[in-house]
Order: structure tokens, then C-alpha cells, then sequence
């Protein structure tokens, strides 16, 4: 999870909102991200999603099976569904999103039967992972 919050920092430092990602296949980093909306004029450009295209070239495959993602923030419906669509055996996040997080907002893609892969998504609470955001905010609104 360090890795992923020194990823939420660099994006703070670019102006955007600070949000970092990793993919862990065994022991290795294969994927890393951090939120580039803005620089990238991509409403997409989530950390998570980033991340996931990096290890599935990487790895040379779109099935991340095997491979845990960390991430500094809740993820949104969209990123969850990417996991989902990616094959990822486990989420983890450090800081829930009451306004956007998919789980928040009850939907648990990840759990959903009518779906046809599951994973289990774990919140383990990180209180750096939450100060980033909240020092980000505090910033902008001066």
C-alpha cells in the first residue's frame, strides 16, 4: 500500500486528485497508476484503471488472475467493474469514498452472483491514505 500512497502523492503534485493504484502478481508490481484525469483530459484515466492496462501488458494478458490490487481510495463503480472485468482475485483499499465508492454506494460488483466472476474486495484502513485526500482538498479550497 506504501507504493500505491507514494503514486496518490505524485498525483497530488500534478494537481490531480490523489488517488494511486498498484497490481501485484506474486511478490511483484507489475502495474502501477495514479489518477490523470485532468493531464490527460480522460475521464477515465482512474488510478486503478491505469494500472490494470499496465500489468496486462506486462503480463502479456487481459486475466490479471492471480493479482491483488492496492489502492489508496474506495474504488468507484467503474474501477470495480474494470476489476471485475479484468479478473483480478482481490481488492484492497485504504480509505472508503462515501460519495463515490462502489461498496459505499452498495454496489458490490464484485459479489454480485447474477456476474460471472467474484473476488473479495477488503477495506484495511489507512489513515495516510485518507490525510493525502483530505490535505489535497483543504489545499484547493484555500
Amino acid at each position: 500500500m506504501q507504493e500505491a500512497l507514494d503514486l496518490a502523492r505524485k498525483a497530488a503534485e500534478e494537481d490531480e486528485v490523489p488517488v494511486g493504484a498498484i497490481v501485484v502478481h506474486g511478490d511483484r508490481i507489475v502495474g502501477r497508476g495514479y489518477n490523470r484525469r485532468e493531464t490527460d483530459h480522460n475521464p477515465v484515466a482512474h488510478a486503478e484503471i491505469l494500472a490494470i492496462q499496465e500489468a496486462a501488458r506486462a503480463l502479456g494478458s487481459w486475466r490479471l488472475e492471480g493479482c491483488t490490487i492496492y489502492v489508496t481510495l474506495e474504488p468507484c463503480p467503474m474501477c470495480l467493474a474494470a476489476c471485475m472485468l479484468s479478473r483480478v482475485e482481490k481488492v484492497v483499499y485504504g480509505a472508503t469514498d462515501p460519495k463515490g465508492g462502489a461498496l459505499s454506494l452498495d454496489y458490490a460488483l464484485n459479489a454480485d452472483p447474477r456476474l460471472n466472476h467474484r473476488f473479495p474486495v477488503e477495506y484495511a484502513p489507512l489513515a495516510e491514505c485518507g490525510q493525502v485526500l483530505s490535505d489535497f482538498f483543504r489545499k484547493k479550497r484555500g
